[in-house]
């Protein structure tokens, strides 16, 4: 019997899904598990996996729309079946999102899970896949302001179609989108069209300046937001206004730290090294388990104290920052906390993080050192009570004993929700993080 296919709720904090891509096209049989379509949700590109077999009647969501959770993304049956009934509830419902039963969720879909697609081949760009599977569908939908597309006029037919992959390449490389033609729905220009005229000049036309041609405002285009902005900035507003926040910064002194990161690196094995960030997870992690107010959250009518550090470690990817989580931060050591920091870092970047492993830290860190920023704040992540700002450790001249001596000096800034996080107490656990930094014996007593 046919029915309709409902976008389901593929991570916490999901409200709306986006069509990637459809893997198979209107008509085509499919078994039991397997993938019929890709979503992007706010943190990643899952797989939506058959649960039982069936026909794929009519495609409702084209490559590139957004559909709320619990709306028609597309008809589902046995082949040949009538779907008028469906198709004309569709219509009169004008795509609002339905209200699926909570149990029935995944088996009135035909759904069984939401899965990570297959890495990408060697030399692709970790992004969401942006070419639909079908490039004949029978009703391509024109992209409006809820789906990815950015919309661009066209000297052909008013408006020019570009996915937001597409339009990013495009810059980053210098492409003309006037001088292409997109092989996607309705003309829309998709990756594989950019990197087809990449292929075809290493040096991408440019034009000349003219002066006397430059005048009025600066033109500009309009791209819709991915999910994973959308959440960030939710999330931002969340926190730097209903947040009562203040800043405490300390230097700290890491010779002996990056003394003791030399050792431990000669002691190895070949290929295994631990960074200045991994001591650093590490010290954090033993600090926030002798100060409970520190490794805490506000949650309204109580304070919620967690038994474990679990740190969140903040991840810059081409959509925006992510933090994946280090379970147990405390109980590790520097080269199991370092290997487990570069596999999130992986899978963040190629979009593959599940739930699980970018939610629920109870502290966090974000390190811009590596990039030559001296001193910053960093605004904290709801429900957490703060988070620090990592800088960059410089060499400069300190009086050590009535001398000038050469030091590497790393400036620290923690952001604190007051709620929680008293002054004194923040100090108390600065000054905990840098005796421990400056004098890493003290992590064996």
């Amino acid at each position: 019997m046919a029915e309709k296919f409902l976008m389901p709720k593929l991570s916490p904090t999901m409200e709306e899904g986006q069509i990637s891509r459809w893997v198979k096209n209107e008509g085509d049989t499919f078994e039991a598990n397997e993938t019929l379509a890709e979503v992007d949700t706010d943190k990643a590109t899952m797989e939506m996996t058959a649960l039982s077999g069936g026909t794929l009647l009519k495609i409702l969501k084209t490559g590139g729309e957004t559909a709320a959770l619990g709306e028609a993304i597309a008809i589902i049956g046995d082949k040949g079946e009538d779907i008028s009934a469906l198709l004309g509830e569709s219509r009169s419902n004008g795509g609002s999102a339905e209200k699926p039963k909570e149990s029935a969720a995944s088996a009135s879909n035909g759904i069984v899970s939401m899965e990570q697609p297959d890495p990408a081949p060697a030399g692709a760009t970790p992004s969401a896949p942006d070419e639909p599977a079908s490039e004949t569908a029978e009703n391509p939908v024109e992209p409006t302001a809820s789906t990815a597309s950015a919309s661009r006029k066209n000297e052909s037919n008013g408006r020019m179609i570009v996915s937001p992959i597409a339009s990013r390449m495009a810059v980053d490389n210098g492409v003309d989108l006037r001088s292409i033609s997109g092989s996607g729905p309705n003309g829309r220009i998709i990756k594989r069209d950019i990197e087809a005229a990449m292929l075809q000049s290493e040096k991408p036309a440019v034009k000349p300046f003219t002066p006397s041609a430059v005048v009025g405002a600066s033109p500009f285009r309009d791209e819709n937001t991915s999910k994973m902005r959308q959440v960030i900035a939710g999330r931002l507003a969340e926190s730097i206004g209903p947040i009562p926040t203040f800043y405490l910064t300390v230097e700290i002194e890491m010779d002996n730290a990056l003394a003791l990161r030399k050792q431990i690196n000669a002691a190895l094995d070949e290929g295994v090294k631990i960074s200045v960030n991994d001591i650093i997870v590490k010290v954090v992690a033993m600090s926030l388990i002798r100060h409970p107010f520190v490794n805490a959250s506000y949650q309204d009518k109580t304070i919620r104290f967690y038994e474990r550090a679990d740190i969140g470690v903040a991840v810059a990817i081409d959509e925006g920052l992510i933090t994946p989580v280090i379970r147990g931060a405390n109980l590790k050591g520097f080269a199991e906390i370092g290997a487990e920091i570069r596999d999130l870092a992986e899978k963040a970047k190629a979009k593959k993080l599940q739930p699980e492993q970018y939610t629920g830290a109870t502290f966090s860190i974000s390190n811009l050192g590596m990039m030559g920023i001296k001193e910053f704040t960093a605004i904290i992540n709801p429900p957490e009570a703060g988070i620090l700002a990592i800088g960059a450790a410089t060499a400069m001249p300190v009086v050590r004993d009535g001398e000038v001596v050469v030091r590497n000096i790393m400036s620290v800034t923690m952001s604190c929700d007051h709620r929680v996080i008293d002054g004194a107490t923040g100090a108390k656990f600065l000054q905990t993080f840098k005796q421990l930094l400056e004098n890493p014996m003290l992590m064996l007593v």
